[in-house]
């Protein structure tokens, strides 16, 4: 079947943009801020939180940074400004990382300045591999001067579990996913029941430490375990939420919602929706395999 799904993602690949926009837009908010503000609005009318990020990831030149950090900027004053239940998601490639560490560090701190005027929170997303080291290194050099900003940790990489080990010395705001890129077998697990133990041991070492934890999964047995490990070591409510992409799993975001757990949305707009789609697609074939039978019964209804 994941071949099968395979070869489907390269199919939606060959289609016009715009009918890949038309089918994912259930992934995505939109191409602009206000639309994004709006479905935020509805997230929150149903007490679900949301992290907004501005798609786009390595830009090449120091003023597309600057542009991108501008539009950081402006989710920041629109989230102030609608009182909104969300907080703001960066990557640092796009904020350029692959330009000069010393200039995305100038950046970023100065959203990150921004979001702690507004008493707000700002998360440094996980890009590939070759951005594990610099996106802790300017992690940890911008949480010197202020506490509210997090990092995310892929649980498919080998080195995971050690990173979490020395960066819950700080008293580290976690993001805690599978991962999305892809990886050689030397750095990553490939085996999915492999990604899921590593999860679990790294989700044990944060909540053992008293670290808070935003536990970033679709995946129901993780779900499972993460609800057995809360309620058997009484782990309080203010140390740990639930998060989930946009679209995905909406049965499952409704569940933990109503179970009184709190739940923030990844609510990705902006131009470059079609790349995000793209990547969404190869990390799960079987959405592309929805979108090719939407497609096919489109004309049926």
């Amino acid at each position: 079947m994941s071949f099968i799904n395979n070869l489907i993602v390269q199919f939606v690949q060959l289609l016009p943009k715009s009918v890949v926009g038309f089918f994912s837009k259930k992934y995505i908010a939109g191409e602009t801020l206000p639309v994004a503000i709006d479905l935020v609005k509805k997230l929150n009318s149903k007490g679900i939180y949301a992290t907004l990020d501005v798609l786009g990831e390595s830009v090449s030149t120091k003023d597309e940074a600057i542009e991108s950090k501008k539009e950081a900027l402006e989710v920041l004053d629109e989230i102030e400004k609608n009182k909104l239940m969300a907080n703001l998601s960066i990557k640092p490639t796009q904020l350029g990382l692959a330009i000069d560490e010393n200039f995305a560090y100038e950046q970023i701190i100065e959203i990150v300045k921004k979001a702690a005027e507004y008493k707000n929170f700002v998360r440094i997303d996980m890009e590939d591999s070759p951005y594990t080291d610099k996106t802790i290194n300017l992690y940890k050099r911008i949480y010197e001067q202020y506490k509210n900003v997090g990092i995310v940790i892929q649980a498919y990489l080998k080195r995971s579990l050690d990173d979490v080990i020395i960066l819950n010395k700080i008293g580290t705001n976690y993001r805690l996913c599978k991962g999305i890129y892809v990886e050689p077998a030397s750095i990553a697990y490939k085996n999915k029941q492999d990604v899921r133990e590593n999860y679990l041991k790294i989700l044990d070492t944060m909540f053992k430490d008293g670290n808070y934890v935003g536990i970033a999964t679709h995946d129901k047995p993780l779900i499972d375990a993460a609800y057995k490990r809360i309620k058997e070591q009484n782990i309080p409510k203010d140390k740990f939420e639930f998060q989930m992409l946009l679209g995905v799993r909406e049965d499952l975001r409704d569940k933990i919602n109503n179970d009184g757990y709190k739940i923030r949305i990844y609510v990705p707009f902006g131009k470059d929706w079609y790349a995000y789609s793209v990547r969404r697609l190869k990390e799960n074939p079987s959405m592309a395999g929805h979108i090719t039978k939407s497609i096919l019964t489109f004309g049926k209804r």
